[in-house]
């Protein structure tokens, strides 16, 4: 893994969905932007090239975005206007929490507690301290037996809703 970004055990995530290929990985994104309200907050765990980006690409294409949807890993932010806002970041080069004011964090969680917008957060360490109380949801994605898998894990806070819960319900393709 990679420093200074440990990975949540794949234990404590009890549902999970396998996708073969970034077109799988970008339509549960896009299957996902279904259940979105706005008022959401999304972490994503994952190492390099485990499909992050690529989820975020769907989840943003469902959500109606029409632009470029690419990594935020040197802006740090990026903001689409869809049926809902998205504020993508990735906060693999921010070493602590006490850099998330410098960014505008805080802007950006009070936008999404008004409901108008969602957070998806890449590589979120730093970012869960600054939540408090409020409800999230975790992804965790994994590389899977062949290169192209992928065992994509979800778990929140509170516990996921049952539409949640049946997205990543993998059945036969269960992590």
């Amino acid at each position: 893994m990679e420093p200074g970004h440990a990975l949540p055990s794949p234990d404590t995530f009890p549902a999970g969905v396998r996708t073969v290929g970034p077109a799988a990985t970008f339509a549960l994104g896009e299957r996902a932007a279904a259940l979105l309200r706005g008022g959401e907050v999304l972490l994503l765990h994952g190492g390099l090239g485990a499909g992050k980006t690529c989820f975020v690409q769907g989840l943003c294409h469902g959500l109606g975005v029409t632009a470029e949807v690419v990594s935020p890993t040197f802006t740090l932010v990026n903001t689409y206007e869809g049926r809902l806002r998205v504020h993508h970041l990735d906060f693999y080069r921010i070493g602590s929490a006490a850099d998330l004011p410098d960014i505008g964090v805080p802007d950006l969680l009070d936008d999404v507690e008004d409901g108008a917008a969602i957070v998806v957060a890449e590589w979120p360490g730093p970012l869960v301290s600054a939540l408090g109380a409020l409800p999230c949801l975790e992804f965790l994605a994994t590389t899977g037996a062949d290169p192209d898998s992928r065992c994509w894990r979800l778990r929140g806070r509170p516990e996921p809703a049952a539409a949640w819960r049946a997205l990543f319900d993998g059945g036969e393709g269960a992590c």
